[in-house]
């Protein structure tokens, strides 16, 4: 048998709605700040602009913060970056993640590496 790992999605929800942050838009994120834009950063992960842009929206509404400043494009091209919120939260789920991603290779390791031949 190949070697095993584990893989796992995470996200967060409030009472009411489903996916209000997670791996998805905590990618879309980061890609956006290193492309500048939403639309080279929806383009470099391959989803459509309108997903991208209404994940963003969603995130922004549900979250009551301003993750991105937008610029309108013209003659140059528009432009997109991470508001400070928005850095904070890439910093904070980017942590967050990584804690839970610690635990559950220790949990695989404790309950199902002995399975695995």
């Amino acid at each position: 048998m190949k070697k095993m790992r584990v893989r796992f999605k995470l996200w967060l929800n409030t009472k009411n709605v489903e996916g209000v942050f997670g791996d998805g838009k905590w990618r879309l994120l980061r890609a956006i700040d290193s492309e500048g834009s939403l639309n080279a950063a929806s383009k470099a992960l391959r989803i459509s602009y309108r997903k991208a842009w209404g994940d963003m929206s969603k995130a922004e509404a549900c979250l009551n913060v301003a993750l991105l400043e937008r610029h309108r494009g013209g003659r140059m091209g528009g432009a997109t970056c991470l508001t400070e919120q928005g850095k904070e939260w890439v910093k904070a789920y980017t942590k967050f993640r990584s804690e839970i991603e610690k635990a559950a290779e220790k949990a695989f390791k404790k309950h199902m590496e002995k399975l695995i031949k």
